[in-house]
């Protein structure tokens, strides 16, 4: 199994994950990317999605497995 298809299964699998699992690999992901690609930086409105789905997160709100999995869908391509 190539490595594509190995992160797809895994990008798969990591959408049923637990909230605070998926967090801990998207901070992964973007720390891996940084230390392979640079630094990225965040725009106005990239922070403030970010500002606002932390406050979400703190009232609770979360999203649907099948939300996640579609956001998932979307950035594999």
């Amino acid at each position: 199994m190539g490595h594509a298809k190995s992160l797809d299964t895994l990008m798969e699998r990591a959408a049923s994950w637990p909230e605070e699992a998926q967090a801990e690999l998207v901070r992964f992901m973007i720390d891996t990317e940084a230390k392979h690609f640079g630094v990225y930086r965040l725009s106005d409105e990239d922070r403030s999605r970010i500002e606002q789905s932390l406050a979400a997160a703190d009232r609770g709100e979360f999203a649907s497995d099948e939300e996640v999995a579609a956001l998932f869908r979307r950035y594999r391509k």
